[in-house]
């Protein structure tokens, strides 16, 4: 009779004439076995669609064989923000060649800290990525006082002494307003992401320095929450303005679109009247009416290179900052001269 079950480090070593110490040590990866028969094993293994127990990795290395993501954000805002399963989906490829696993924890404001305090006092994981960097932020504290391996997203503005993805999203908003500039407009506003989040306050430092190199100011700034909600209610403040303005630089791809809606609402055509600008190029800022300007950005390669130096990490390899291609500028049809400038 067929044996029936999952195939075992004991099937294994029968199939390919050696012990499961050995078996063991080849599909570790760990030296002391002659290529000869580290091939023997792996064919033994693929014959027999041997796949590893990740609770007995565990078990034996003293390791979860996981990495971890907590996310304070609403899990509505989450769902609507298409640059969190980009990143998750990096991630996930990296660790699947590997077979590790992503925890994942979406939590409110007020239980961050115990999320993160649960996977490191369970053994849930080895190592943490962190997002939504914050202004001075908390965080880097407690994942030394909690001894956990971590990853940034972004240089933080305080020392942590972990490996950054190295984002920098200065340029792309620079080049957003230099484009309209160039195209004569003089009433530039800008909605903002949350002051405290850093890639929030990073991209509206950038834009008023930008204003500031062409001899402008900013025309008004909204801070918003990256939302959809977040950026209509923002549009309608700056269009209600006396003295509105002619481009909105906003500080991601969600708020334009719905500014862009809200410009619709009030009867002013976009670009001819009103020019925008958003930030991340999704996938659905090319095919909007009309096609959304917008700065270019990767978060699928930030996940893979995160995880890549995240297990680097935990291994105990030597690492450094990931460096990550600049942000672009993409030119669509909702920029064009300023009404002015016609």
């Amino acid at each position: 009779m067929a044996k029936l079950g999952r195939p075992t480090i004991r099937d294994v070593a029968a199939a390919a004439g050696v012990s499961k110490g050995t078996v063991s040590f080849t599909l570790n990866g760990r030296p002391g076995v002659s290529e000869e028969t580290r091939l023997r094993v792996l064919e033994a293994a693929e014959a027999l669609g041997w796949t590893p127990s990740h609770r007995a990795r565990a078990l034996s290395a003293s390791r979860a064989f996981a990495v971890g993501l907590v996310l304070a954000r609403e899990p509505e805002l989450l769902g609507a923000d298409p640059f969190f399963p980009a990143f998750i989906a990096g991630v996930e490829r990296t660790l699947s060649d590997v077979g590790q696993a992503l925890v994942l924890q979406v939590v409110p404001d007020t239980q961050e800290e115990a999320g993160y305090r649960r996977l490191a006092g369970d053994g849930r994981v080895d190592g943490v990525f962190l997002l939504d960097l914050r202004v001075g932020d908390p965080r880097i504290a407690l994942l030394r006082e909690l001894g956990m391996p971590a990853v940034t997203i972004a240089r933080p503005d305080v020392p942590s002494g972990y490996p950054a993805v190295l984002v920098d999203d200065r340029p792309g908003i620079a080049a957003a307003v230099g484009h309209l500039v160039e195209l004569g407009h003089r009433r530039i506003a800008h909605i903002a992401g949350p002051a405290h989040f850093l890639h929030g306050s990073t991209r509206r430092v950038a834009f008023e320095q930008a204003l500031a190199d062409a001899g402008l100011t900013a025309t008004a700034v909204v801070e918003a929450d990256f939302s959809a909600a977040g950026g209509a209610r923002a549009t309608r403040e700056l269009l209600d303005l006396a003295d509105r303005p002619t481009a909105i630089v906003c500080a991601n791809d969600l708020m334009a679109i719905a500014g862009l809606s809200v410009a619709l609402e009030y009867g002013i055509a976009v670009p001819t009247q009103l020019s925008f600008t958003g930030f991340d190029n999704t996938e659905l800022s090319g095919y909007i009416a009309p096609p959304l300007t917008t700065v270019s950005t990767d978060p699928y390669l930030w996940g893979r290179l995160a995880a890549d130096t995240l297990l680097s990490l935990i291994a105990g390899d030597p690492v450094d900052d990931v460096a990550v291609p600049p942000a672009a500028l993409i030119v669509r049809g909702s920029t064009a001269p300023a009404p002015s400038a016609r």
